[in-house]
């Protein structure tokens, strides 16, 4: 369910955390061989149903892919797909919005 822009973005050597300009200004990704571990202990199933997170803003806000790839944050605290607010299209698109 992770797409593969993403994939591929950290088996090219991709920053685990960066800032990025716009949405989400700072994320951190966490570790691919983590992620279904953390989306358990999130228990991002029962409360955001549809969407599996695969990283953070660095604060309150966890960073999820919804079934067609587009990227949310949805609040850890409340977590709802109410809640959740599409910031991107794809990973792609946060991708080329890296600061260097």
């Amino acid at each position: 369910m992770i797409p593969e822009a993403l994939i591929a973005y950290r088996r090219t050597g991709g920053a685990e955390f960066a800032f990025t300009d716009g949405a989400p200004g700072y994320f951190q990704l966490w570790p691919e061989n983590e992620i279904q571990q953390w989306n358990l202990d999130y228990q991002v199933s029962e409360y955001a149903p549809g969407f599996i997170g695969f990283g953070s803003d660095g604060g309150g806000e966890m960073l999820a892919f919804d079934k067609t790839g587009a990227v949310y944050m949805i609040p850890f605290i409340g977590m709802s797909p109410e809640d959740a607010q599409k910031i991107a299209e794809s990973w792609s698109e946060i991708a080329q919005r890296i600061e260097k």
